[in-house]
């Protein structure tokens, strides 16, 4: 996952300077610049983005000011100065507010894939989707492979404790990561016992970070900062990421009977600065050499579902078969609820 991480914080992608000589060093405001406000963990091929940047003579300029709940806040706080054009990174757990809040303007790329039309939010095309996966629990096999000690299977499982002290989860509030498994846990238990399953995790001693990135690259045993928890909410794609090369198995693992399904979205900024060139960037993330980067870069499925996924996925990083699934039109009414209901029983 160091691919990813590699761009968090960085503000300018491709070396081009704008057409005129002028600074990209502003959100926007400048000829032949486009900003795109993403999460930390939005990757892309410097190549395709050099040729994006030749071909349309836009240099690309990125924003990124945390997590994927993390953005959406910021989106709906400066919704009246746009923090840019063109927005990467709202997932299905967040989207209704982004729209309710008017943050995004309805733009439906002429090449979208046909397969993404299943993950459309709206008819108004107020989002395009980019891609999916799978929130899911991660387990670091070799930890519990030294210990004598079985893996757990689901989210029930996680209560016991025989694994007290070894998950780490996200904030739903900052973490898009982190909603989605709250969203699982609504979807598995329901409004009758998703509040009594915290409570348990609570005692059990979960640990909660901000965002994805402070969880798995620093809590999480099985990953390059081999922290102390073997249990980590992460992505059903991630496995696929930590097993060296030539290696036949991978040392981590996802619990398929814990997953949410998670799409993320693409869209223009209302009031953007460059909407022509907001549009442009999001024909780009649909774009079929685009799609077909994404697995490696983003570690996440495309929604363009002609793209050959690499051989090691379908071994180590299926999606879940039956992911627990919570209704649009339920997290659009209820999700401000379940977070403060969520930060009062775990947080305090």
């Amino acid at each position: 996952m160091a691919a990813a991480l590699a761009l968090t914080g960085c503000s300018v992608v491709g070396s081009d300077s704008p057409p005129g000589g002028a600074s990209s060093g502003t959100a926007g405001g400048e000829a032949g610049t486009v900003v795109l406000v993403t999460h930390d963990s939005f990757a892309a091929d410097p190549d395709l983005l050099a040729a994006f940047e030749a071909e349309t003579g836009l240099t690309v300029e990125l924003v990124a000011p945390g997590d994927g709940g993390a953005l959406v806040n910021q989106l709906v706080l400066t919704k009246d100065a746009p923090l840019g054009d063109a927005v990467f990174g709202i997932d299905n757990s967040f989207a209704s507010r982004a729209i309710d809040e008017g943050v995004v303007e309805p733009y439906t790329p002429a090449d979208l894939p046909a397969s993404a039309a299943q993950y459309a939010v709206d008819d108004a095309g107020s989002l395009t989707p980019v891609d999916v996966g799978d929130v899911c629990v991660n387990v670091d096999h070799g930890w519990f492979a030294e210990r004598g000690l079985a893996e757990p299977v689901t989210l029930a499982d996680l209560t016991k404790p025989e694994y007290r002290d070894l998950l780490v989860v996200q904030n739903p509030a900052t973490s898009s990561p982190g909603l989605a498994f709250l969203l699982a846990t609504v979807g598995a238990f329901g409004d009758a016992g998703w509040q009594d399953y915290w409570t348990a995790l609570a005692d059990n001693g979960v640990k909660v970070t901000e965002g994805w990135s402070d969880a798995y690259s620093v809590d999480f045993s099985g990953s390059s900062g081999d922290g102390p928890r073997p249990l980590v909410v992460s992505y059903a794609s991630s496995p696929p990421f930590e097993v060296p090369e030539g290696a036949v198995d991978a040392p981590t693992g996802a619990l398929l009977e814990t997953c949410f399904r998670q799409v993320e979205y693409a869209g223009v900024l209302a009031g953007a600065d460059n909407p022509e060139g907001a549009q442009r960037l999001v024909d780009l993330l649909v774009s079929a050499e685009f799609q077909a980067t994404i697995p490696e870069q983003m570690y996440m499925y495309p929604v363009d579902a002609g793209v050959e996924l690499p051989a090691a996925w379908a071994q180590f990083g299926p999606l879940a078969e039956k992911p627990f699934e919570v209704p649009a039109e339920d997290i659009a009414a209820n999700r401000d609820a379940w977070i403060r209901t969520w930060t009062d029983l775990v947080i305090g």
